[in-house]
């Protein structure tokens, strides 16, 4: 069975065969063209006497020159570099020579020169054959580097295709896995019975809460599926959620905002830091009867924002997150977005154990 790959590369090389082919040809008959305008011959016979010897030497020349050109070329550029003019035209000066040589041969092997002038034949074809090399050979370099830039554009341009329909995709399921948690019914019926007690004893604090909830669904809902939102933006959307988790667990609850006023300008992936709020919600203290704490902190230094949400858990290392997990998508999407110059770890903060972001200052 023909693996794909031998077939593209099968169909890759007879294209640059063909090429050379036509490069032969186009070379032969503008050779023929040049000597039947200096003798002023145009006869049928004179113009197939020539364009014989003249597709002899442009083959000799021609396909060994293309060739080594076109590959040499292709093997520098997909290693990110480029042939010197240098080399390239010790490649058509070696090829002409040779060639020449080789179509001499020939051409007396044939019996269309005869061996007593086969040097006078090579004197006398060096010069011209060496300029229609020259000629056609930077013509085969330009082209052979236009398009391997091309090639590389398009494949640039299909990966990045790809990593923003990869972004959007994880996006989507960022805010599809945000808004199941919202409307997951132990969070809303917790939610709703929470706002319900609060009704006939605080109606104002019930009022807030109720909006609260529907801001942080419709937040849910129209976050964009890609980009960037500001953090101030984000940060509106964690405490309306820990003001909704607040009204839940009461006392149980202990939390902290520290934002500075530089870092709310910078741009953050959606939904990014409530989902590290949340963790922190589900993992410690909503299984603690006791409760913990639960700290948001973002500043801005030396170009970069730090984002860190810490809480009183015994803390977990990143490796440990299955895949699929929220922290996991986070990762993926700060790799898309930022590429190396985000960072997604698990650390130590004090006695606290705590989820670090570290992103580009991009406002």
């Amino acid at each position: 069975m023909i693996r794909p790959a031998a077939l593209s590369e099968a169909k890759q090389s007879g294209g640059v065969w063909r090429f050379v082919a036509w490069v032969c040809l186009a070379a032969a008959v503008a050779a023929t063209l040049i000597l039947a305008s200096l003798n002023m011959d145009f006869r049928i016979a004179s113009l197939i006497h020539w364009f014989l010897f003249a597709l002899v030497y442009s083959s000799s020349i021609g396909a060994p020159a293309c060739s080594l050109l076109l590959y040499v070329g292709r093997r520098r550029f997909a290693a990110g570099k480029q042939i010197g003019w240098v080399p390239r035209f010790v490649v058509m000066l070696t090829s002409s020579l040779t060639g020449c040589l080789v179509a001499g041969v020939v051409l007396v092997a044939v019996g269309l020169n005869p061996p007593r002038l086969y040097w006078q034949e090579f004197r006398t074809s060096l010069l011209f054959s060496t300029i229609i090399t020259l000629t056609f050979g930077i013509s085969v370099s330009f082209y052979q580097e236009v398009s391997a830039r091309l090639q590389n554009a398009m494949l640039e341009l299909r990966t990045r295709q790809v990593e923003e329909e990869r972004a959007r995709k994880l996006a989507a399921e960022a805010r599809l896995s945000s808004l199941e948690s919202r409307i997951h019914p132990h969070f809303l019926f917790n939610t709703l019975n929470a706002i319900s007690a609060l009704i006939p004893k605080d109606p104002k604090r019930a009022e807030d809460m109720v909006g609260k909830l529907a801001a942080l669904l419709r937040f849910s809902l129209n976050a964009p599926q890609a980009g960037l939102v500001p953090l101030r933006q984000e940060m509106e959307i964690v405490k309306a959620y820990l003001e909704i988790e607040k009204a839940r667990f009461d006392a149980r609850l202990r939390y902290s905002i520290d934002v500075s006023e530089e870092a709310q300008r910078v741009g953050v992936p959606p939904l990014a830091v409530e989902s590290l709020v949340e963790n922190s919600i589900k993992h410690v203290i909503a299984k603690r009867a006791e409760g913990g704490e639960v700290h948001v902190r973002a500043f801005s230094e030396d170009g970069r924002v730090t984002l860190e949400v810490s809480d009183t858990g015994p803390g977990f290392a990143m490796d440990s997150v299955p895949p699929g997990h929220g922290l996991d998508s986070l990762a993926a999407r700060l790799s898309l977005l930022f590429g190396e110059r985000a960072s997604l770890a698990a650390v130590r903060s004090g006695p606290y154990a705590a989820v670090r972001v570290v992103l580009p200052r991009e406002v």
